[in-house]
């Protein structure tokens, strides 16, 4: 008897169907799957065959063949054993079901029987409901995950006795729901806030401008002058994300297998990753593609603390991702693309020793050890910083002080306003922050009057900035002025976003010529 079971497969961040074709005839006793799988899936047939004998159902000695369609594509994942056993118990007439056709199967098998956690389930119930299928069979454990799908029928079930009983019409199995607390931010017990960084209140104020419009930024300082604890309270102020974003962040996640026990992800990502990471690592890739560090910051932030300690060719290869905001990966049998819309913040020392230029500080490195240390950072990688700013030691008068400073959640209001105007200005072209401006949305929303435009005349001659360095100051001088409100730029504007380029100059070009 021939039985037909639909289940999904991943391609990069989207799901495809599957149909799961079983058939069981004469000849030699055996298992053979074929449409294009992976090693993980030819070993299924033994913890499928063990899992059944264990949930005491006896199969037949006879010939088995499994075939995955559609059989051009490469098949990868546990997540068949469930469809693979659904179909040869249908083929005994274990179960007898109509309406197995219009359910979709997902879930990995133990050997006593139980049906175990699998990654991917968001992404793949999202295009289960595209298809007009109506329920989906998943793990108990992935069950609040597949029910954020609205109109998808979330059957959970813990065992595959459980799961045949069920399809037989013996047991009535509730159908998942979400939690309402999901579509709430869970606010946590705040452990880290801007009120407890002493004095540098420009470099806080260029940290609010680059939360509101999702810029990159570079903090360049010597040691110890903060530069480590202010991005990692950067979070702290992000603006809070919109259902859109944590969907599509929640899918990354969940085929990366990083949900853990939260079935969405309310809060911006922050990633943090070592100096010694990989490129495939840092972009993602691998024998099995998985999304990398820059696409599980995807809308929020991705941190690289001494910059100049990663290798040189892995920090290259963020050049065209941070343009694109995707990254593609070339297999032979496929293309994957997934989303890396994320904001770079590094920090980095001026010097080997750390302490070139710093008042008070002697700096011991030779102009040859300063040249080799800086050139790890190329100027292209430097000119997609939006922002480069200096982070100068604190005065001890400030560090002393117990005058309070700004909370979090006093700027975190600021830069929520600013997104907010962001958001309804960009509605129509699918954007959510002023870093993602096109060329054309720019001269449509970054108009200068006369006096900013001669200013920038100006500064573009003596900084020798590059076409790039113009869009950035635009960008950031367009989310300057969303801060303050102001629908139109100013010279005042223009003039604060300038400021923030001047690290281009003093620390790749200038210096180098007074050594």
């Amino acid at each position: 008897m021939l039985a037909n079971v639909k289940s999904m497969a991943l391609h990069g961040l989207d799901g495809y169907l599957v149909n799961v074709q079983v058939d069981i005839s004469g000849g030699l006793p055996g298992w053979e799957i074929v449409g294009l799988p992976d090693a993980g899936i030819r070993e299924s047939k033994e913890r499928i065959r063990i899992a059944i004998r264990n949930s005491e159902i006896a199969i037949p000695s006879r010939k088995i063949t499994v075939n995955l369609a559609p059989a051009s594509t490469k098949k990868e994942g546990s997540f068949f054993d469930l469809p693979i056993a659904i179909g040869v118990l249908q083929s005994i007439g274990t179960i007898q079901n109509e309406e197995i056709s219009s359910t979709v199967f997902l879930g990995e098998l133990s050997l006593d029987g139980h049906i175990t956690k699998i990654h991917g389930v968001l992404p793949m119930c999202i295009e289960a409901k595209k298809l007009g299928m109506k329920r989906v069979m998943v793990p108990k454990e992935n069950a609040e995950e597949a029910a954020i799908v609205d109109e998808l029928e979330v059957i959970p079930v813990a065992h595959l006795q459980q799961a045949i009983a069920y399809l037989n019409g013996q047991i009535v199995i509730p159908r998942a729901r979400v939690n309402p607390e999901i579509w709430q931010e869970k606010k946590q017990e705040e452990t880290e806030d801007f009120s407890e960084i002493k004095g540098q209140n420009q470099i806080k104020r260029a940290l609010e401008i680059a939360a509101a419009g999702s810029h990159n930024i570079l903090l360049i300082g010597s040691p110890g002058s903060g530069k480590t604890m202010m991005a990692r309270r950067l979070p702290t102020i992000l603006p809070d994300m919109s259902f859109e974003e944590a969907l599509e962040v929640t899918k990354i996640h969940s085929i990366a297998g990083l949900l853990d026990q939260q079935a969405m992800i309310r809060q911006r990502p922050f990633r943090s990753p070592h100096h010694t990471v990989s490129g495939v690592s840092l972009v993602g890739g691998g024998k099995i593609p998985k999304p990398g560090e820059i696409s599980l910051a995807h809308y929020g932030i991705l941190f690289l603390d001494e910059l100049t300690e990663f290798n040189k060719h892995t920090l290259e290869v963020l050049r065209v991702p941070l343009e694109d905001r995707k990254v593609s990966i070339s297999r032979v049998n496929a293309t994957l693309t997934y989303p890396c819309n994320f904001m770079l913040v590094a920090s980095m020392n001026p010097c080997p020793c750390g302490y070139y230029g710093t008042k008070g500080r002697e700096c011991h490195c030779s102009e040859t050890q300063i040249k080799k240390y800086m050139g790890k950072i190329s100027g292209p990688l430097l000119d997609r910083f939006d922002i480069q700013i200096e982070v100068k030691p604190v005065d001890y008068d400030k560090i002393k002080s117990n005058q309070p400073a700004e909370k979090s959640c006093k700027i975190k209001e600021r830069v929520n306003q600013a997104r907010k105007r962001q958001l309804e200005r960009y509605q129509p072209y699918s954007i959510f922050s002023n870093a993602e401006l096109t060329p054309k949305l720019m001269e449509q929303y970054c108009q200068l009057d006369a006096s900013s435009q001669k200013l920038l005349e100006i500064s573009y001659e003596k900084l020798g900035l590059s076409a790039r360095a113009y869009a950035k100051i635009l960008k950031v001088a367009r989310t300057i002025a969303d801060l303050e409100g102001k629908e139109n730029l100013t010279s005042a504007h223009i003039a604060e976003a300038i400021q923030y380029r001047n690290l281009d100059r003093k620390y790749f070009e200038r210096r180098m010529e007074n050594l």
